[in-house]
Formats: C-alpha cells, sequence, structure tokens
C-alpha cells in the first residue's frame, strides 16, 4: 500500500510517499520504519529511480517506508537555496515525529537511510536524536562544505550560485562548514551500515571507511562497511543497485529489535 500527503515543517509543506507492507489489518502488529533521506537537489525519487526501487524492495521484507523532499526540493515547498544545514536536520526532525506516529509503526524501530548530503544530514541527526536506531549511508559526503563547493564550483567571488536552476547562497554553503559527520557519527549509540561504490566520481569512497573506523571509537552500537566494487554515486546499473539492496536488506533484518524479526517474517 502506498500513500502520499504533506508535512508541515514551519510554514511549507514537505511532500512524502509512503509505503506500507501487506497486513490483514488486524490487531496490533507493528512494523519497522525506514525513512529516505535524499541528497543535494536531489527528490524524493531518485536518479534512476533509486528510492523508489528501494522502497519497492524493502516493504517485500515488512518494513514501511517514508520518502520525502526537502524544501526546495521535488514537490515541496519552498526555495532550496534558503535553507541552511540546521534546516535539514530540523526537517528529518519533524518527518521522524509524523513517521513515528503512523498506524502500526514500532516507533522503536526507526531507522534513517541517507545518500550523499543526505547521509551526513542522517548522520548529524542520529548524533542528537535518539530516536532513530539504526542508521545507513550511502554514498555520504563527508566534508559538507568542502564537498558541495567543489560540486557548484564556489570559489567566494559570487553571492549566489546558478547550479542546475536552484539558487545556491554563499549563506547555504558558508552553513556547511560548522558541520562535520565524521566527528558526530562517535554520538550515535546504535548499529550503523556505510556503503559506497568504488567508481563514485562525486564523492569520494574513502569518506566510507573513515565512517567506519570514527564510528567503531564508539562504546555502543555496531558498526559495518560495504564497497560495491564499480558502482557510481547514484547505483545506477542493475547489478550495482542489486548489490546495494541486497547488502541494506540483509543488514537490516539482522539489525532491527529481535521483538520485530516475527514481523518480517510473517510478511515475507
Amino acid at each position: 500500500m502506498v500513500m502520499s500527503d504533506c508535512i508541515w515543517w514551519k510554514d511549507r509543506k514537505l511532500a512524502h510517499t509512503i509505503h506500507f507492507p501487506k497486513w490483514s489489518g488486524e490487531g496490533e502488529e507493528k512494523f519497522p520504519l525506514i525513512i529516505i533521506c535524499h541528497g543535494f537537489t536531489s527528490t524524493r525519487i531518485g536518479v534512476d529511480r533509486l528510492f523508489v526501487k528501494t522502497a519497492q524492495e524493502l516493504v517485500k521484507l515488512g518494513f514501511a517506508v517514508l520518502r520525502f523532499d526537502y524544501a526546495g526540493c521535488g514537490e515541496s515547498e519552498g526555495e532550496y537555496g534558503d535553507n541552511e544545514f540546521a534546516c535539514f536536520i530540523d526537517q528529518t526532525k519533524e518527518v521522524i515525529s509524523f513517521g513515528s506516529k503512523l498506524p502500526n509503526i514500532d516507533q522503536n524501530a526507526i531507522t534513517l537511510i541517507g545518500h550523499s548530503l543526505g547521509g551526513a544530514v542522517a548522520i548529524c541527526t542520529v548524533a542528537v536524536d535518539d530516536r532513530v536506531r539504526n542508521v545507513i549511508t550511502w554514498s555520504a559526503v563527508g566534508n559538507p562544505f568542502e564537498d558541495i563547493k567543489d560540486i557548484v564550483g564556489y570559489n567566494g567571488e559570487h553571492p549566489v550560485i546558478d547550479h542546475l536552476g536552484y539558487a545556491i547562497t554563499e549563506e547555504f554553503l558558508l552553513s556547511l562548514q560548522a558541520y562535520s559527520p565524521l566527528e558526530d557519527i562517535k554520538q550515535f549509540r546504535g548499529n550503523a551500515l556505510f556503503i559506497h561504490g568504488s567508481d563514485d566520481p562525486v564523492i569520494s569512497s574513502r569518506y566510507c571507511s573513515h565512517y567506519f573506523e570514527e564510528s567503531r571509537k564508539r562504546k555502543n552500537g555496531g558498526s559495518s562497511i560495504v564497497l560495491i566494487e564499480g558502482a557510481n554515486h547514484t547505483y545506477s546499473s542493475i547489478v550495482h543497485f542489486d548489490k546495494l539492496i541486497s547488502s541494506t536488506s540483509e543488514w537490516l533484518v539482522k539489525n532491527v529489535k529481535v521483538s520485530v524479526q516475527n514481523n518480517l517474517k510473517k510478511s515475507v
């Protein structure tokens, strides 16, 4: 079952889509929730339908999946350049609040999946929001300011940069300097999985191992890493997407709380 509606963040509507597993509609059956955080100027659909395909696969395993557009992206209201990095964290928290109140959702089994800049947002969110038990990054940005600066070609000479039709302000770019997801991962107490493609031309795959090594310094929570040989930034080939989704699915089934396992088995 797929549901679409909107979430309010401040005075803006955030468009979203919810995928629910099939269930009888009877009793108190609860499903784990996955929230997908898209990347820089992306949408809840994703390049080559990355997030749509992901939701379709994960819902088969008994997970509810919530995809949403950050303000100024996709069908959400607002201008992307009006955001600062803190706004993305705040929007993600709002989506967590919305998702956790949905019917038949297990509030103790919430996972964030973040792609690219969304991976950095997911890490910085879970570092301060203990409602999230698991986090997964795909091709995650490790140094938000330097990485996005390079993507848009920022050199300090222009207050606004036209990037693919998005007005990226200097204020937005400079706001990225205050955040270090590689440090923030050490504050997360849950389980973490880091995935990257070895042939990513956009964001260095070295960040994947950096995240893994930093996360292992934590006292709580397990950490795993998967490097997909030959994959690009968006896992666009059939073989690379299959590896991405199989690695993600296997890890999720293993790491969701024990009480959820019965729901997964009944839904397969």
